[in-house]
């Protein structure tokens, strides 16, 4: 598993039974060239003790929130910005329900609430606990917050029950991880440009035509395809959202500014066209403010279509052109006409018409159109969780 090899692990191991499992997940860590350093919770060193992790892992095993010696350290940042990945193996119920109420009673849950880095999270539990409603609940709220759940397994417990919750097994694991890597590894071969946002095109230096996107779902998409690996731009129009570190990020204020940019920021695999762009602009801009008591008309002219214009682009085509349209009826019909009409691979189609979803929400609701007439449908959910289909869906294509 050469995609581990220096690869900078947090394992958390929490309080049940199958802590013991963690020994060997830090094994076959180390094995392939990993580094690993570890937080045992209060409960897990009635499992494992903190000699037998240092032993393997050859680092220091932290275990307390506020520890005079490393005071200055500051464990709970200095630990998630160290690592590359948080696994945390085995996750009991409790630390569970404690990541999704965001609770930071302890080492273990600061640093998850702390940490900008992927975490992996392999739970470990009795079959009725597992299947719990409130356990799903937290499981369905952590899902959205980001974190990858691996497992559980079906089997026989140490309770002696048979079901669903007992732990992944370790070689299991670790392969989850490897191949988290080397999707990260292949990807960093690939640019991606975004388009987010509404463009502003002014009348006078106070007055501007400009529409309700506030393009959290273009940041969304950008930001996991920069968590994917992918060298990022996001083009944005005015919005109050900041994105994800690493990310090339450029502000603009027009579609004609938005053009010249997405041009500056070509060739790339695949640009996705989320923003709100205006369709009409002022012919002539006032230089000074209009005053309310003159009568003016506004005479108005066609923007540029950026996403036209970029997918029958002869040399700057990416590979894969991806284009956003918000309907408020007949949703297939026009989102099929414009992915036809506007030459690009795939349209993502929402009906703003509907409460709670689109536009100012953090929840949408889309199909996909696919340029080979298939299409996919997806139930409402978090912006950040559809950003995340989407870019696995654009990742499966592109490789």
């Amino acid at each position: 598993m050469k995609n581990l090899n220096q690869k900078k692990i947090l394992l958390i191991i929490c309080g049940g039974i199958a802590a013991y499992k963690s020994l060997d997940v830090i094994r076959i860590l180390k094995k392939n060239g990993s580094k690993v350093k570890t937080i045992l919770t209060k409960n897990a060193k009635n499992f494992v003790t903190p000699l037998s992790i240092a032993s393997l892992s050859q680092e220091k095993v932290y275990t307390d929130l506020f520890n005079s010696e490393n005071e200055a350290e500051m464990d709970h940042i200095s630990l998630s910005r160290w690592a590359d990945l948080i696994l945390i193996a085995p996750a009991t119920a409790n630390t569970i329900s404690k990541i999704s109420f965001g609770l930071t009673d302890d080492l273990a849950s600061t640093v998850v609430l702390a940490s900008n880095k992927k975490i992996f999270i392999a739970p470990a539990m009795n079959v009725r606990m597992w299947e719990h409603q409130s356990n799903k609940e937290n499981l369905k709220k952590i899902k959205e917050y980001g974190y990858e759940i691996i497992g559980p397994e079906t089997g026989e417990m140490a309770c002696g029950e048979y079901g669903e919750g007992k732990m992944s097994e370790p070689n299991s694991i670790v392969k989850h991880i490897n191949n988290y890597f080397k999707k990260l590894d292949n990807n960093q071969k690939l640019r991606a440009l975004v388009t987010a946002g509404p463009t502003q095109e002014y009348i006078d230096p106070v007055r501007f035509i400009s529409n309700k996107s506030s393009g959290k779902q273009g940041y969304e998409i950008a930001n996991s395809l920069n968590e994917n690996g992918f060298e990022t731009t996001l083009i944005s129009g005015p919005t109050n959202l900041n994105p994800a570190s690493g990310i090339n990020f450029i502000k603009v204020k027009s579609a004609d500014e938005m053009l010249e940019e997405i041009l500056n920021n070509l060739p790339s695999d695949v640009a996705i066209f989320s923003a709100a762009v205006a369709d009409f602009k002022v012919k002539s801009v006032e230089s000074q403010k209009i005053k309310k008591n003159k009568i003016f008309e506004l005479s108005l002219e066609k923007n540029i279509d950026i996403l036209r214009h970029i997918s029958n682009h002869n040399s700057l085509r990416p590979k894969l052109v991806i284009g956003f349209a918000a309907e408020t009826s007949s949703l297939k019909k026009n989102a099929k006409k414009k992915l036809s009409e506007k030459n690009c691979d795939w349209i993502i189609a929402n009906d703003i018409s509907k409460k709670g979803i689109g536009f100012e929400s953090d929840f949408n609701e889309v199909s996909i159109f696919y340029k080979n007439n298939s299409e996919e449908k997806f139930k409402k959910m978090r912006k950040s969780n559809l950003a995340e289909e989407i870019v696995n869906r654009i990742i499966s294509q592109l490789n």
